[in-house]
């Protein structure tokens, strides 16, 4: 019998992230007795590197705004696929969740009269971003942070959660280890909100740090849950391209917010080359006409380089095959042209800009004030996810929720940028509410000590087979490399059938991985664990991806380069069959109440 260290709470959360914190507070608020999970230290967590802001119609800066303009944003960048429900309450409910934020000791950036000031982005009609600089995420997971611990949570840091419990069809617990010793941990709990963020490790070029490895995904495939939308994934436009130690390191949405302009080798603005029909009405002309728009000129429309990032990031890609780009295989970005405009140009882009000044002054020797940045997309964010009930977030297995990067459906088929920041404010709430309400109403299950072996003895796998077993790192990085050929920017039918070959054979190896050495301090072998999420959320995206024969969004294929309106309004559902392999099936997107119609027909113009 394994050795392990028991827990017991009411509420168990996985994942110390904004949406895992805001959970976390939530449901001890509601007297819950929480415990959470990171896999890293706490407050280590990809949130910080949401950094132009958290999208919420607070109407600071422009007073056209409104909740409902922003549900129609949500929509329309989601192109259709969205959950309706979940677009209507984050739209409603961001901008309480913010200044609810600020009354914990968030320190927003300004207007001269005080109130929280609020930038352009892309995809967004007015400027809607509340923002700390270009620090916002650093400054959420500070406040929460700070807030969760007030609360007398319990913290379980440096922990992998490798297996979720079930006992009658209902969340029973977790079972996970200790990175640092590799001791076993059984945590058993009513309710599970899962909220891991996204997949990004699952590709080579990568915002997301070594965390992102899918483990709330598979975790929830592995218990029962489905998942949905996992053909949406969102390059953001953005990375770091040169020097290639940081290449695929965020280059925040701000930069264009606030002027940046994306130029090819030749200096031309391309983005104005191609400007889709549904968004022409709102796009500037001129040069000139973008300025204004970035310099709060209500008149004015807004950039291409504003444009949604799925777009932003084909258009650099065609740029770069087409022999336009930049030397190290990306384009420029130019915020310094502003020096053109503005007598202070360098201390604005300093104040504005702080972190992308120092970041790319550090790591590539560049000012940002007096030359362009070489950027390209990069893999940030996906919008598929666990499959959640738009109002509680309970996923199809009784008590376990989701919340964050890991839930599907507000973003449909690609995240306006900034709606992350309030989606994990306004979901993780809720998602924490549920589950400590769920909590209470449903006795604390057991936990089968077989489950618990059969879990022990997978962990330990990779140490029976030792070092004659294959490197775990080489099958990692194989993956990595063909998810980014085959199931990239742009997608192709035949490419993506040789992706799921290739995945099989990529199965097969991962079984056979052997890591040396004993269960302290072993990255081989955390990498041969998270070895399984990869390979589950890869086969998921491949093969929702192959099933959507359109483009859509974060999803295009090069075969099938137009929306098919008439037939494509559904969600791509993924879930576990009888015989442990996967099935896939269309749902409809929930229908949409006739005020929310109403609603977006108002505000196509």
């Amino acid at each position: 019998m394994a050795e392990v260290e028991r827990h017991e709470h009411d509420v168990l959360i996985i994942g110390a992230g904004g949406a895992g914190l805001r959970a976390a507070i939530e449901a001890a608020s509601a007297g819950a007795r929480v415990g959470l999970v990171c896999k890293s230290l706490l407050g280590k967590a990809h949130t910080v590197m949401a950094e132009g802001g958290a999208a919420a119609a607070m109407a600071n800066v422009d007073d056209r705004d409104s909740w409902r303009v922003h549900f129609a944003d949500t929509m329309r960048g989601g192109q259709y696929v969205n959950n309706p429900r979940m677009a209507e309450l984050h739209a409603k409910e961001a901008p309480d969740r913010i200044r609810e934020l600020e009354g914990w000791g968030a320190v927003f950036d300004r207007t001269p009269d005080g109130r929280i000031l609020q930038r352009n982005f892309g995809g967004h009609r007015y400027p809607r971003l509340a923002h700390v600089g270009d620090r916002t995420g650093l400054e959420m997971i500070r406040t929460l942070q700070d807030s969760a611990i007030h609360r007398g949570i319990d913290v379980h840091m440096e922990v992998t959660v490798t297996r979720l419990f079930t006992a009658g069809g209902r969340i029973a617990g977790a079972f996970g280890y200790d990175r640092e010793r590799g001791r076993f941990r059984v945590f058993r709990a009513p309710a599970v909100v899962l909220a891991t963020g996204g997949v990004g490790r699952a590709f080579s070029v990568t915002s997301n740090s070594w965390e992102y490895t899918a483990d709330g995904h598979a975790l929830a495939y592995a218990a029962g849950a489905e998942l949905q939308d996992m053909e949406f994934v969102q390059f953001h436009p953005t990375g770091m391209v040169w020097p290639p130690s940081v290449r695929g390191i965020l280059v925040t949405e701000g930069v264009r917010g606030d002027g940046g302009v994306l130029r090819n080798r030749d200096g031309r603005r391309f983005m104005f080359d191609d400007v889709p029909a549904n968004y022409r009405a709102q796009t500037a002309d001129s040069e000139e006409e973008g300025w204004r728009y970035t310099q709060g000129d209500k008149s004015a429309r807004r950039p291409p380089e504003l444009l949604t990032r799925d777009h932003v990031a084909r258009c650099i890609l065609r740029e770069v095959r087409e022999g336009r780009g930049s030397p190290h295989g990306g384009v420029y970005l130019d915020i310094a042209w502003i020096r053109e405009k503005l007598p202070n140009a360098e201390e604005h882009i300093k104040r504005k800009l702080p972190s992308m000044y120092h970041q790319f002054k550090q790591l590539a020797g560049i000012d940002i004030t007096r030359e362009p940045m070489e950027v390209g997309p990069t893999t940030h964010y996906i919008m598929g996810g666990i499959r959640v009930d738009g109002d509680t977030q309970m996923s199809t297995v009784p008590g376990l929720f989701a919340a964050g990067e890991c839930a599907a459906g507000l973003h449909g088929a690609n995240r306006l940028g900034g709606n992350s920041l309030s989606d994990l404010l306004v979901f993780g709430r809720r998602a924490g509410a549920h589950a400590a309400a769920h909590a209470a109403a449903t006795p604390h299950p057991a936990i089968d000590p077989a489950a618990v072996e059969s879990a022990a003895t997978e962990a330990l796998a990779p140490f029976e087979r030792g070092a004659s077993g294959e490197s775990p790192f080489l099958v990692q990085h194989d993956l990595q490399a063909m998810m980014q050929d085959k199931v990239g920017i742009v997608r192709r039918g035949g490419e993506l059938e040789e992706a799921l070959a290739a995945l099989a054979a990529l199965r097969r190896r991962a079984g056979a991985v052997g890591v040396p050495g004993n269960r302290e301090y072993n990255p081989g072998w955390h990498t041969a664990i998270d070895l399984g999420n990869l390979l589950t959320v890869a086969e998921a995206i491949t093969r929702a991806a192959l099933d959507r024969r359109e483009s859509r969004g974060g999803h295009f294929r090069d075969d099938f380069p137009e929306k098919d309106a008439g037939t494509a309004l559904y969600n791509t559902v993924v879930a576990r069959g009888a015989d442990g392999g996967m099935t896939l099936r269309r749902e409809p997107v929930p229908a949409l109440r006739d005020d929310l119609a109403a609603i977006i027909e108002e505000e196509r113009s």
